[in-house]
């Protein structure tokens, strides 16, 4: 893996001012182009910038296959200037929903629906990337706007799982306790879901091993009560979330990145899942070929106690990346681009992930570049309204 500088966007995007292939800027001005906006590569994928699309849940799919909702929604993220396109949390069979209307990839139909969505975001310029999940104890759930909570099978949900028979809350489902068998056929499912992600013009593959969801319910001892060899100590807790890492590492091509989610801290103080944890993890992580870890934190407990701040996670990424010795991802709450700059300048991280902000604003990039000093590639069809520097 490497860094690249200068990288082009394709034909409809046009490059404003000049800028020589070395991509620094026109000889008029003596400054390099900003990290943000410098390109970069992992395996043979380059970036076009370091604005990275967070995976945020749309829920708004029909038995799975997403539609003109997804085309639109991460369609205009594209146009709007981000280096990589993420996918909301695609579940990898239908029990691995947050809600009934979670967008999967579990079935060849699904894989189809994908496919102008990945082919609309690479014309425009960014790399598609789907987030491969399965929410465990945490499925079921209705969707936010219409009071959230837990859907009983009777009533329409269905019969969560977890790393053990505890649910995530009062009020939640008891999850079954998945059986080696149960385990092994899940391994199954990870992976058939990379071959279709593959087949459905991704480019990337993020696996979902946070925020209380399946993977991170095995790492964390808040909720991984088991007595096998998926529990117990570190190791065997991080058994399971290996073999998801390895049975879709082996289907995905070598050529193509691998990022992983992760929490680095259950925020509940001295019983769970910590930054220590989150470091020695990455560390196997990266023998087993992921490629970057994405930092976030927190969802397996209600008594998580967190203090955000913007930039809060920032020193989970920073921690990972220099005592891991991998690429990082940096997320939450980070709004402005200056402080993004910052983050990056100071070898905190290597990119930039933005969820509620772009959902505010999906041209946050182009006017981020501009903001910096930057020139970066505007649609031809929005040039006329690029802010004169």
């Amino acid at each position: 893996m490497g860094v690249g500088v200068g990288a082009k966007r394709p034909s409809p995007m046009v490059i404003v001012a000049l800028r020589s292939k070395s991509g620094r800027r026109s000889a008029s001005k003596d400054s390099e182009i900003s990290q943000l906006f410098t390109s970069y590569k992992l395996r043979d994928i380059e970036f076009p910038n370091r604005v990275f699309v967070s995976p945020v849940s749309q829920y708004s799919s029909d038995d799975g296959v997403p539609g003109k909702w997804h085309l639109v929604h991460l369609g205009s993220r594209a146009v709007g200037g981000a280096g990589m396109v993420m996918t909301e949390a695609t579940a990898i069979n239908a029990r691995g929903r947050i809600t009934t209307v979670c967008a999967g990839i579990w079935n060849d139909e699904q894989a189809e629906a994908w496919k102008p969505i990945t082919s609309f975001i690479t014309e425009n310029g960014s790399v598609p990337c789907v987030q491969l999940a399965h929410a465990g104890r945490k499925g079921s759930q209705e969707r936010p706007w219409l009071g959230g909570g837990f859907i009983r099978p009777e009533d329409g949900g269905w019969q969560t799982v977890g790393a053990s028979a505890e649910p995530y809350d009062e009020g939640w489902g008891t999850p079954d306790e998945l059986t080696e068998s149960d385990i092994d056929a899940l391994v199954d499912d990870w992976r058939a879901a990379a071959l279709r992600s593959l087949e459905a013009g991704f480019k990337v593959v993020e696996i979902h091993l946070a925020h209380g969801f399946l993977g991170h319910s095995f790492l964390s001892p808040l909720s991984n009560h088991r007595e096998d060899s998926y529990g117990g100590n570190a190791d065997n807790r991080m058994r399971f979330p290996l073999r998801i890492v390895d049975s879709v590492r082996e289907a995905w091509p070598e050529k193509l990145p691998l990022l992983v989610r992760i929490s680095a801290t259950d925020w509940v103080e001295g019983s769970g899942w910590d930054l220590p944890d989150a470091v020695k993890f990455s560390k196997v992580l990266k023998e087993h070929g992921v490629d970057l870890v994405d930092c976030s934190s927190g969802g397996v407990s209600p008594r998580q106690q967190i203090a955000m701040e913007p930039g809060y996670q920032v020193p989970f990424a920073d921690s990972v990346r220099s005592e891991a010795d991998v690429p990082t991802a940096a997320v939450g709450l980070i709004t402005e681009a200056r402080h993004a700059e910052d983050v990056l300048e100071s070898g905190k991280a290597d990119v930039i992930f933005l969820g509620r902000e772009l959902l505010r604003n999906p041209y946050w990039p182009l006017h981020a570049a501009i903001g910096l000093g930057d020139d970066t590639p505007w649609p031809h069809q929005y040039i006329r309204s690029k802010p004169v520097s």
